[in-house]
């Protein structure tokens, strides 16, 4: 079984929801990394003028390949990412091996090999 990594800069406001999400498209589980610092294009400001440091979560699915662009378009659609600027954004890795999901792997078995 192949794997991809799923990796998503997501508001810390937002966060549950996107996992909730990932899971139902299919997402056996994630990590997530809480209070990244995330700068888009312009750097935001409050109304001071002072530079708005926005929290932001990283969070990481390792996931069977074929869900991968099915996971990946539901975590940018419930994000927001293509049509709010600076909601987030989300990308995939191929992943060579992996060590540690062979319970994961059980599991998805049985869901996926019919696409297979």
């Amino acid at each position: 079984m192949r794997f991809k990594l799923i990796v998503a800069f997501v508001d810390d406001d937002c966060t549950d929801e996107i996992l909730t999400a990932a899971r139902s498209a299919g997402a056996t589980g994630a990590t997530v990394i809480n209070h990244a610092r995330g700068e888009g294009l312009e750097k935001k400001k409050t109304f001071m003028g002072l530079g708005l440091d926005v929290q932001r979560d990283v969070v990481l699915w390792l996931v069977e390949e074929h869900m991968a662009r099915h996971i990946l378009e539901t975590i940018a659609k419930v994000g927001k990412f293509d049509t709010n600027k600076g909601q987030g954004i989300a990308f995939q890795i191929d992943v060579e091996d992996a060590v540690g999901v062979a319970h994961q792997v059980e599991e998805l078995t049985k869901e996926i090999e019919d696409q297979i």
